[in-house]
């Protein structure tokens, strides 16, 4: 697992600039904003989809976060889940996602925004926050002691993470991957 690339292998690195969130290939399609979310309407399959949500001025944002992924992951067919795969699957996604909006809480003064990209294989989550720290599982990792595992279980869940800091600009994204399911 990585905590120093920018992109997981095989990733084509950031989208262009004025991204409108419409899936990969596609002609651009309305947004509906919903409160401080931004909704993209779902995607032919094969295509890349993606799901943003602004935090700006939103309180209980964990909890937000979940409902967001959760509603995302039903409009994307991962729930509901057909098998106990699928079902794990789906679960492992909203714990990821939960613990990178709590460790932008806890670390650095809140998220910004999250984007999920999902396309057939791959679920991607980036959380974007004014942080300067680096995100690291804590070492040596103790399960019985309180507190500290948040990346510990992003590492043993995703496919992959990392931080992506643009230079010149204040904070960073931190983004994980995850294997759709069989």
């Amino acid at each position: 697992m990585s905590t120093t690339r920018s992109y997981s292998p095989g990733d084509r690195g950031p989208e262009p600039s004025g991204a409108s969130g419409a899936s990969e290939g596609d002609a651009p399609t309305d947004v509906v904003p919903t409160g401080g979310a931004t909704a993209v309407p779902v995607a032919p399959s094969g295509s890349r989809q993606i799901r943003r949500l602004s935090f700006d001025g939103e309180s209980g944002v964990v909890p937000l976060a979940r409902d967001f992924t959760r509603q995302a992951l039903y409009a994307w067919g991962w729930l509901p889940a057909a098998t106990a795969d699928q079902r794990a699957a789906a679960e492992d996604v909203l714990l990821v996602v939960s613990e990178l909006v709590t460790n932008a809480c806890l670390h650095a003064e809140g998220p910004d925004q999250l984007e999920i990209t999902c396309d057939n294989k791959v679920i991607r989550i980036e959380v974007s926050d004014r942080g300067t720290g680096q995100p690291a599982p804590r070492t040596p990792h103790r399960a019985g002691r309180p507190g500290g595992h948040g990346m510990f279980i992003v590492q043993r869940l995703c496919l992959d993470w990392g931080v992506v800091r643009a230079p010149g600009v204040t904070g960073k994204r931190v983004w994980a991957e995850l294997g759709a399911p069989a």
